[in-house]
């Protein structure tokens, strides 16, 4: 401080002294401590300035005085570095004898920093006091009203959301058209799980549960180029770990199982996941999907049910209501969300063309399967194969593949590409 107080009063006398009102003091790495005069003011440089640098419009010079005051300035700068590195030295060495009770008081600070952050959450949010059950060979999971503790900080209204599981009903399929909420739900219950075994209250209005051992995920789809493994591969990898590890006291949560594959392998797979954790894990699982016929699953599960959102349409427009109900639901809306999330509109309307043509298609099966079977054609006998737009017949395989295609339940990304797939076939 007081050198730079010496500086600025240097800088006032020599100003005084020749008369150079524009006059200063600077000082840069290469070249220290200057006075600088421009062009127009040379003349009235005293005879003791000596000349440092010279520049376009000014030139830089240094007195005796002022040079002996940049040694002084410098060196205590170095000094003051000097002393302030041994001063740390001295300060890491008292902390290393100590270290431990540092770390010991580190971790106290960072647990009662956790502590009073979900106390402070609890009383601004209205979370309650979970209910933690005794483990007596039976499941259960029960939360009333319970919230997403991120997303309802996120937005202006929050739909809650019931919660109900026990040993002779502990796997939920889970069905609801894109953004209707299906994953949200589960999210939050994983989350309120965690949060009551952690030792906090909760985002709901009431939970009971038995604790857990472990909770188990495969959400998104995400692949992985670095490892030369693809989505589904990545899926796969990720279920088969589930699959190994989840027992009775584990929490699964499993959302849109089997899309990286064909719609018929998917749904198998996905089919025969769910039966595996029902039958041989015994696990608490949420399984959301779009596989519409894995509903079914719960009429043949004895502890599986189902849940669905469900939405409504106004002027054309999906209305989601974020709201669980029991059951499965009755149409996935995909072309809609497609339509809301701005889709070109020629590919919405293609889409909904496929989604008629598939509709009466199944109206036709339908009808068939109802009619007397004397009027079935016998087994050797030849049947016509659909026709080409050329006139050509389609081949058999062709033509079954596309009559076995699900597209009420298909995203519109996953119907054009199936139809550019049997396109090619036709083209072949």
């Amino acid at each position: 401080r007081d050198g730079k107080q010496w500086i600025d009063d240097l800088e006032a006398r020599e100003r005084d002294r020749t008369g150079i009102d524009s006059l200063k003091v600077g000082y840069n790495s290469v070249h220290g401590y200057y006075i600088e005069v421009t062009n127009p003011n040379l003349e009235s440089v005293p005879d003791d300035y000596q000349r440092r640098q010279t520049l376009k419009n000014s030139e830089r010079f240094v007195t005796p005085e002022l040079k002996e005051r940049e040694d002084q300035i410098v060196g205590a700068e170095e000094r003051a570095d000097e002393r302030e590195y041994e001063l740390f030295c001295d300060v890491r060495r008292e902390i290393a004898d100590e270290v431990e009770r540092v770390q010991g008081l580190a971790d106290a600070l960072a647990t009662l920093d956790a502590l009073v952050s979900l106390a402070t959450a609890a009383a601004q949010y209205d979370y309650c006091r979970p209910e933690i059950l005794e483990r007596d060979g039976s499941q259960t999971l029960e939360i009333e009203g319970g919230r997403h503790p991120v997303v309802e900080r996120t937005q202006e209204s929050f739909v809650p959301n019931d919660a109900r599981f026990a040993s002779d009903r502990r796997l939920a399929v889970i069905t609801g058209p894109n953004m209707s909420g299906k994953s949200t739900y589960m999210r939050q219950v994983a989350q309120i799980v965690l949060l009551a075994q952690v030792g906090s209250f909760v985002p709901a209005s009431a939970a009971r549960l038995t604790p857990v051992d472990r909770i188990f995920t495969r959400v998104g789809a995400s692949d992985d180029i670095a490892g030369g493994r693809s989505t589904f591969m990545v899926e796969m990898d990720e279920l088969a770990t589930i699959l190994r590890e989840a027992d009775e006291h584990s929490l699964v949560l499993l959302d849109e199982v089997g899309r990286g594959t064909s719609t018929a392998d998917g749904m198998a797979i996905a089919q025969a996941i769910t039966e595996h954790l029902h039958d041989q894990v015994g696990a608490t699982t949420l399984f959301a999907t779009h596989h519409h016929p894995l509903t079914e699953l719960a009429d043949d599960l004895a502890a599986a049910f189902t849940l669905h959102f469900d939405v409504d349409q106004e002027d054309g427009e999906v209305v989601f209501h974020h709201e669980i109900t029991p059951g499965a639901a009755t149409g996935s809306y995909g072309v809609e969300v497609a339509t809301a999330a701005g889709v070109p509109e020629n590919v919405v309307e293609r889409s909904r063309e496929l989604v008629a043509a598939s509709d009466d298609d199944e109206s036709t099966t339908d009808s068939s399967e109802d009619t007397d079977a004397d009027a079935a054609p016998e087994p050797n006998e030849v049947t016509q194969s659909p026709a080409t737009a050329d006139g050509g017949d389609v081949p058999t395989d062709v033509a079954a593949e596309l009559r076995a295609l699900d597209l009420a339940h298909l995203t519109p990304v996953e119907a054009l590409t199936e139809l550019d797939r049997l396109k090619q076939l036709l083209e072949e």
